[in-house]
């Protein structure tokens, strides 16, 4: 069933061609689509378009069918060109005539767009809800292991003492960013697009504020070709949320990927949680982390993907708009994954203490002496110039001990200032859902 079916058979190969796997990406967006469809449906009635009896029997209907999404048996088979028009079918075949209005005043151009509106803020607040759970682990590891030293690189050479609390309490604090940029997409997906129509609005008297309340919209966009015009610009807002994500948890692997190495041994994992080699036994193998690492970078190139698919259609829709469902759909349940897969791994961190009494760390230091020197009251320039000297001519004795007092060093992670923050951060949305 097509709904702009006009009395004639569209070529297979066109068809198959046109519709691609928008079945199964629509089983996404269906639970969306047919809580806006209720919506519409109590609207005609406030506009009289529909009796209340056809209302009632339209909105069990549709009920009907949201516990079908909800327990799994609901299909759209090979017959059905998207979720649109299988809803529309089975509204029709159970109710006749009085089905068929339930299409008043939509187009599927805002049909899809709402779903999409209302998918994105469900996911979202899932991202969000893992994000905080990763962030609330991170800071137990910062505070339990804060005075674990290790060393801190510049180019990648030794450079500065670091620490286990100081490196997981930066990473921590940098996904308050990404709940900024999560925050953001929100707010964009807020906004009711429902009564847009094709993009052009309609003569029927829609009461598009009703529908945008029903919806718990915070806003409604009013200008009906705004509306149209969103659809890519949503798509990207959500790609850029994630890419930042993606972006802390690629750096996360990949330290970690790096510290586990024998090379530098400040973690490890459980043995069960690696994996190992065909041919070298003693293989303990980061396969997860690594697998985080690439599975993020590849999101990274999302906006870019997306941009590029849209950046150069006039207004209107256009077909081009179903490939970001197929780019996207699939980079949420990764990202998702690794969020969960992120933070599993980290309950079973393994941290190695002690590792900076290795002579080979000992020029970590050589900036505490030349700080030392300061507080007794020599100038930087020269106290730098003479622990430069000590360690050309192998005279440098490093004293291991750090006096890091300040906001956000060493010894004083902030953890709770950090804390707060990402309280404030995640109650962004919370006044408007």
């Amino acid at each position: 069933m097509k709904l702009w079916n006009k009395g004639y058979t569209t070529e297979n190969a066109v068809e198959k061609f046109t519709v691609g796997n928008d079945r199964d990406l629509d089983m996404a967006i269906a639970k969306h689509d047919l809580q806006a469809s209720k919506a519409h449906t109590n609207m005609l009635l406030s506009i009289g378009i529909i009796s209340e009896a056809e209302r009632e029997q339209l909105i069990t209907a549709l009920n009907a069918l949201l516990l079908q999404v909800e327990d799994g048996t609901f299909t759209i088979e090979d017959e059905f060109e998207d979720v649109h028009s299988k809803i529309e079918y089975e509204l029709t075949q159970k109710l006749g005539d009085t089905g068929k209005k339930v299409h008043t005043g939509r187009s599927r151009n805002d049909q899809v767009l709402v779903a999409l509106h209302l998918y994105f803020k469900e996911q979202i607040d899932l991202i969000k809800q893992q994000v905080e759970a990763l962030f609330i682990r991170l800071q137990q590891l910062s505070e339990q292991h804060k005075n674990v030293l290790i060393p801190g690189y510049t180019h990648m050479q030794v450079a500065m003492p670091s620490s286990i609390g100081l490196w997981l309490g930066g990473y921590a604090e940098l996904l308050i960013d990404d709940i900024y940029f999560l925050n953001a997409a929100f707010k964009i997906a807020n906004q009711n697009p429902l009564g847009s129509g094709a993009g052009y609005g309609s003569s029927i008297p829609l009461n598009r504020t009703q529908t945008t309340q029903e919806l718990q919209m915070a806003y409604l966009k009013y200008n009906s070709i705004a509306a149209q015009l969103s659809r890519g610009k949503l798509e990207k807002a959500m790609s850029f949320a994630m890419a930042s994500l993606a972006g802390t948890l690629s750096r996360l692997a990949m330290d970690a990927t790096l510290y586990m190495n024998e090379n530098h041994g400040f973690i490890s994992f459980p043995k069960e949680l690696t994996t190992g080699s065909s041919i070298m036994p003693h293989k303990k193998n980061p396969d997860v982390l690594e697998l985080v690492r690439a599975k993020c970078n590849k999101m990274q190139a999302l906006p870019t993907e997306l941009t590029l698919i849209t950046n150069n259609l006039p207004t209107g829709y256009h077909r081009d708009y179903q490939l970001l469902k197929e780019s996207l759909f699939p980079s949420i349940t990764s990202l998702k994954d690794c969020l969960e897969i992120t933070g599993f791994m980290f309950s079973h961190l393994i941290v190695h203490p002690s590792v900076v009494e290795q002579p080979k760390y000992d020029m970590l230091f050589s900036v505490e002496a030349v700080n030392e020197l300061v507080t007794q009251g020599v100038p930087f320039r020269k106290a730098y110039q003479k622990i430069a000297s000590y360690i050309e001519n192998g005279n440098y004795q490093p004293a291991k001990q750090i006096k890091h007092t300040h906001e956000g060093s060493i010894g004083n992670l902030c953890n709770a200032q950090i804390k707060k923050k990402m309280a404030e951060a995640l109650a962004g949305n919370r006044e408007a859902k």
